[in-house]
């Protein structure tokens, strides 16, 4: 159904995009702390949505196009904030870019192999932890300083967001490449002909 629950919890996430790019733009503690909380309630319906759709036999066509399209709006557009305003910068700029490059070329490979009708690409354990870390170091991230000075300059939350990222970049190139594998393996072996396999909503990783 379009208007069930997970797809409600997925239309959410779209929603949430704009408010969080405008807190952005206003110069107060308060926003920082604002925009954290609204990030960290469209990161949990990623993980409900998908979950809820398959507890309750209600995965939709439209929420297995929505779902990884709103992870991606979600990711794309507080990274390229945070590039914005300087919280990622220099060097910490590189890992952002692998992210998003990873986040392309996953969207090709499940986009071709669905019209061959192959299995598709299976969210792995890592990809799950890859997920987990990047969207924990984007948190610290979008608080920033103004964290920092919450615990009075005790808590580097800047550094531990920027060394986060890098660490969700290291185990994006290692994820990309086993899907990049698995995706070039199906494309070569797959039979055409075959039934296209049942799919759940939710794309965790």
């Amino acid at each position: 159904m379009v208007t069930s629950l997970p797809n409600l919890l997925t239309y959410s996430r779209i929603a949430a995009i704009p408010v969080l790019i405008a807190l952005f733009y206003v110069p107060a503690p308060w926003a920082a702390w604002t925009c954290l909380v609204i990030y960290a309630a469209a990161a949990i319906t990623d993980y409900l949505d998908g979950k809820l759709a398959r507890a309750w036999n209600e995965t939709s066509p439209i929420g297995r196009l929505l779902d990884p399209i709103a992870d991606k709006m979600l990711v794309t557009a507080v990274l390229f904030m945070l590039a914005a305003f300087d919280r990622l910068q220099g060097w910490s700029v590189i890992p952002a870019v692998v992210i998003l490059l990873r986040e392309v070329l996953i969207s090709g490979l499940r986009e071709f192999l669905a019209g061959m009708n192959a299995r598709g690409l299976p969210v792995t354990a890592l990809a799950k932890w890859k997920t987990t870390i990047q969207m924990l170091a984007i948190g610290f991230l979008i608080v920033g300083d103004t964290g920092t000075r919450a615990f009075d300059g005790k808590l580097p939350v800047t550094e531990i967001g920027i060394a986060g990222i890098w660490v969700a970049a290291v185990l994006t190139l290692v994820t990309g490449w086993s899907y990049l594998r698995e995706g070039v393996r199906q494309a070569i072996t797959e039979d055409p002909r075959s039934p296209p396999p049942a799919k759940a909503a939710g794309t965790f990783g």
